[in-house]
């Protein structure tokens, strides 16, 4: 097969959902990834927040390989001491939290849904979500996402959601009644452009989730697991939910997301109400445990905060007037006046930075949390280069 039909995804063979960029990856290491060509670049992209170890880290490779040597799969009908070790080691991160292990980030909103409904009961069946939110693609998690364009290729939604202003507690209040169920939100959302609520956002929604009898539940798919400089990024704001969803960076690239939720929310499943055939594996939680102690182990939560600050800082000073850095952590957006986003990717893309136009003003940059200072350095250099080479044009 050649690099031109890798790229164009063999439309002869797959569905065309994709605008795949002009170069085919072969091999990833750290922070870097190497083309068919031989040509490194710096990857700021890490798989859109999942490669937050780096691209083939040793110690994940070895977990996976050796799990796979062993067993690679049994189903939900039996236990494993992998899908075990991994329940308990989240335990310790997000405590009187309860797993179920799925597939992906839509699958874990997925579960989250159905428990908020089956938790609520017929008479709390409304969920009140963020415009602009992603949560993902399958109907459910559809129906929360908070993007028209998204939606209405698919319509008629799930009924049963309202969408109020991202950031906003006054409508947020407003769309509060006994009805509701759950509240949904990202601590950050990720595909509207790395947009960052006011500080008391978060503590509101938990205060009127509260007095109306409602879930809270944090999508963290992209958030979470060190990306903003601290586990989840609910905790800059001391905010604890009832429910919070994980994926992404959770299994290092493997398919594997969880749904975790307060014991006594849990307990409102009963047996049979949810399944998955794949979720958990051994050699997804072998991967994602190994991830966990990297994360730990590496020091990569205070090293994104404190990278991500530096990076912010030297944006800010080095980007020409109009654009906006925001975000925490290295979870960071680079807001322009225009909707120069794409070209902007191009141009890094062909300088050798890998960077991701979230939204066509939006550059969002979410490299591995394992980046050094000169490969830091380095794509900073580029970045404000192809700054002013934008904003000029």
């Amino acid at each position: 097969m050649s690099t031109t039909e890798v790229i164009a995804g063999t439309p002869d063979y797959t569905m065309q959902t994709y605008k795949r960029w002009p170069i085919e990856i072969v091999s990833g290491r750290g922070s870097t990834v190497t083309d068919s060509d031989g040509r490194t670049y710096i990857d700021l992209v890490a798989g859109i927040a999942v490669a937050s170890v780096g691209h083939a880290h040793p110690k994940v490779t070895e977990a996976i390989a050796d799990q796979a040597a062993r067993l690679v799969h049994v189903s939900n009908l039996y236990g494993t001491h992998a899908h075990l070790l991994l329940a308990e080691r989240l335990a310790c991160l997000s405590p009187d939290m309860l797993s179920f292990f799925v597939n992906s980030g839509a699958e874990a909103i997925e579960c989250a849904l159905k428990l908020a409904r089956k938790w609520g009961g017929p008479d709390k069946s409304r969920v009140v979500a963020a415009a602009g939110a992603f949560h993902g693609r399958t109907f459910g998690a559809l129906a929360a996402t908070g993007q028209p364009a998204k939606q209405t290729p698919f319509a008629p939604m799930l009924p049963g959601f309202s969408h109020v202003p991202f950031g906003d507690p006054d409508a947020l209040e407003a769309a509060m009644g006994a009805d509701v169920a759950a509240v949904i939100l990202e601590p950050i959302q990720g595909e509207a452009g790395v947009i960052v609520p006011p500080h008391d956002y978060l503590g509101a929604a938990r205060e009127m989730c509260d007095s109306w009898g409602a879930l809270l539940i944090l999508d963290e798919i992209q958030t979470g697991l060190g990306r903003t400089g601290r586990w989840f990024a609910h905790q800059h704001d001391g905010v604890i939910p009832d429910v919070m969803c994980l994926a992404k960076a959770l299994a290092a690239g493997l398919p594997m997301g969880v749904c975790l939720a307060r014991s006594e929310i849990a307990a409102a499943f009963s047996l049979g109400d949810h399944g998955t055939t794949f979720g958990g594996g051994p050699v997804q939680s072998a991967a994602a445990l190994a991830v966990l102690n990297i994360i730990e182990s590496e020091g990569l939560v205070e090293r994104s905060r404190l990278v991500g600050g530096r990076v912010a800082s030297q944006l800010r000073a080095k980007l020409p007037a109009g654009a906006i850095v925001r975000g925490r952590g290295l979870m960071l957006g680079i807001e322009w006046p225009h909707p120069v986003a794409r070209e902007f990717a191009c141009v890094a893309l062909e300088r050798g930075v890998l960077v991701n136009d979230a939204t066509p003003n939006v550059i969002r940059l979410t490299p591995p949390l394992v980046i050094s200072d000169d490969e830091i350095d380095a794509a900073v250099e580029v970045l404000v280069e192809v700054g002013d080479e934008v904003a000029a044009a």
